[in-house]
C-alpha cells in the first residue's frame, strides 16, 4: 500500500525558512513524479513544484521559483521542499503527492511543463500545515 507520509511544516517569521519532508512508504515504480502542492484558507489547491525520478529535473510555478527548492532522496524514499525568503502568502497546507509513467521519457515530458508537472497525480499524503506570520 502507498503511503506519503508530511513533516515540517510549523509556524514561521516573514523571510524565515523551513524545510518540508514526504516520506513515500509502499513505492516499487521506477518511473515516476513528485509533487508538492498546498492549499490555503478558501482557495483552491495549486500546484508548488515537481521533481523527475529519472534525472531529478525540477519544475516550479512562479510564485515560489528562487525561493523553493524541490529535491529527493532515493535512500531514504523521500522528497524534500526547502523554503526560504517565506512570505504570508505562503501559508497553507502543503501536501505532497506522486504518480508514476511507464517510459523513462513520459517522465522527462512530464516534468518539462507546468501542465504535465502538476495533473494527474494518484497519491496523496495528509498534508502539512506551514503558517507564516509575525
Amino acid at each position: 500500500q502507498v503511503q506519503l507520509v508530511e513533516s515540517g511544516g510549523g509556524l514561521v517569521q516573514p523571510g524565515g525558512s523551513l524545510r518540508l519532508s514526504c516520506a513515500v512508504h509502499g513505492w516499487s515504480i521506477g518511473y515516476y513524479v513528485t509533487g508538492w502542492f498546498r492549499q490555503a484558507p478558501g482557495k483552491e489547491r495549486e500546484g508548488v513544484s515537481c521533481i523527475s525520478s529519472i534525472d531529478d529535473t525540477t519544475e516550479y510555478v512562479d510564485s515560489v521559483k528562487g525561493r523553493f527548492t524541490i529535491s529527493r532522496s532515493n535512500t531514504e524514499n523521500t522528497v524534500y521542499l526547502q523554503m526560504n525568503n517565506l512570505k504570508a502568502e505562503d501559508t497553507a497546507v502543503y501536501y505532497c503527492a506522486i504518480k508514476s509513467y511507464f517510459r523513462a521519457g513520459d517522465v522527462k515530458r512530464a516534468v518539462g511543463s507546468i501542465p504535465g508537472c502538476l495533473e494527474g497525480y494518484a497519491y496523496w499524503g495528509q498534508g502539512t500545515q506551514v503558517t507564516v506570520s509575525s
